[in-house]
């Protein structure tokens, strides 16, 4: 019985001939795999649960093209070689694409390639809470609530496949590519911009010379809570701060011989005293007062003695003065001291001058308020000690003067009592005679 359940030899050589060809087969598929992809799935298996081989393994591919209703053509290739250096490198492909787990994927019914980046808007937050609450802030979140829907998300300025770790120095600062690449980012959408700030002399410092103290965009505008001029007065009236951010640090300006003193001496002139007075009392007001980017530029800032548009050129300053005073004369742009306090060496003539009234006017002032006192004192302090001193001789006086009087009346009424009486005489004697 048991004999008559076992297969006959042929089946069985079949049998066993087949699992020798499934298993070369596998060995070969194996072994054809090119090595990147190997390291990857390594990679993955010792980082990763579950692994992404099984994605890469198809998503390497070359020349795998997603079309959309809308005609747009979007690649879906990763390369493993690059995906194994990226900051990603330890997170399955399931951490962000949630909705797929095996092949076939489900369908994805978006229309164009932006509305299935969108889909994706946010999927970084699970991971990076901080910098989503700071996106929230953002000029880019603001225009995307406004319905634009272009405007940046993480994956337009992070490739999710690509983005390496960020380096940073010792100090916490980015390193010099890095700073320069930050600036390329922002070139991506902000092309026209990007132009303008390659040409000027922060421009040329980041993306030239590789000089960290020079500013990049982040370092203006900030890195996840952009700010903007479409943020209207607020960032116009705080722009001067971001300025003396570098333009106040002695370590820095010291290296390149620049006055530290911008925005003391900006305060303190009419322009400077009038928008500190409006960002204190009333933010969100639009004002007229030039700030910093109204005479140096904004994204063009040039070197200071730049033939085209440098301050310290006289017709390049009294052009930019024209603009606020069409009818400043060339003397007009005199009166700037080029953001320096006057001393011996720099400007003398208004450092005398200053000095000289620094102590006239006090002396002045001090000798007119001691006069006022001193009269004050002899009105209210003397007089009436004067009066309380001699009250008796006071009310001598005035009966004294009394008693004239009454001596005067008494000798004004006598010749009149002997006018009468001489006229009765006289009368009384014509009587007798007749």
């Amino acid at each position: 019985m048991a004999n008559s359940h076992r297969l006959p030899p042929i089946l069985r050589v079949v049998t066993i001939a087949f699992a020798l060809i499934a298993i070369i087969l596998l060995g070969v598929a194996f072994l054809n795999q090119p090595q990147s992809a190997l390291a990857e799935a390594s990679l993955s298996e010792k980082f990763q649960l579950p692994n992404n081989a099984a994605c890469l393994s198809c998503h390497m591919v070359e020349g795998q093209i997603k079309e959309f209703p809308n005609g747009d053509l979007i690649s879906v290739v990763i390369a493993p070689e690059t995906y194994g250096l990226s900051a990603h490198a330890t997170l399955s492909c399931q951490v962000c694409h949630t909705n797929i787990s095996g092949y076939p994927h489900p369908e994805n019914l978006a229309q164009s390639s932006r509305e299935y980046t969108l889909q994706y808007q946010n999927t970084c937050n699970q991971c990076h809470p901080s910098q989503a609450t700071e996106l929230m802030d953002s000029v880019h979140s603001r225009v995307m609530a406004e319905g634009n829907p272009n405007a940046p998300i993480c994956a337009d300025c992070h490739n999710p496949h690509q983005q390496p770790n960020i380096e940073k120095d010792e100090q916490g600062r980015l390193t010099t590519v890095e700073h320069a690449q930050s600036a390329m980012v922002c070139g991506q959408c902000h092309s026209t911009i990007y132009d303008e700030y390659a040409k000027s002399v922060h421009g040329t410092g980041v993306l030239v010379n590789k000089n960290p103290d020079v500013p990049s965009c982040i370092d203006c505008h900030g890195v996840h809570n952009v700010s903007g001029p479409s943020g209207g007065a607020v960032f116009r009236l705080s722009s001067p701060q971001i300025c003396a951010d570098c333009h106040t640090n002695e370590q820095i300006m010291s290296k390149y011989g620049l006055s530290t003193q911008v925005l003391q001496t900006y305060i303190a002139d009419f322009h400077g005293t009038t928008v500190t007075l409006f960002e204190k009392l009333d933010p969100d007001q639009q004002i007229n007062m030039p700030v910093c980017y109204d005479c140096h530029g904004v994204h063009d800032i040039r070197r200071s003695d730049d033939p085209e548009k440098g301050l310290h050129v006289k017709q390049n300053l009294l052009a930019t003065c024209q603009k606020c005073h069409p009818d400043a004369t060339e003397n007009f742009p005199d009166a700037w001291l080029s953001h320096y306090i006057p001393d011996r060496n720099r400007y003398p003539l208004v450092y005398w001058v200053n000095e000289f009234y620094k102590y006239f006017i006090p002396t002045v002032l001090g000798g007119m308020g001691l006069f006022v006192v001193s009269d004050i004192y002899r009105r209210w302090v003397v007089d009436r000690r004067r009066k309380r001193t001699f009250p008796a001789e006071t009310d001598e006086g005035q009966e004294g003067k009394l008693e004239s009087t009454n001596t005067e009346d008494q000798s004004e009424e006598k010749p009149a009592e002997e006018q009468n009486q001489s006229m009765d005489d006289n009368r009384q004697d014509e009587e007798n005679s007749q």
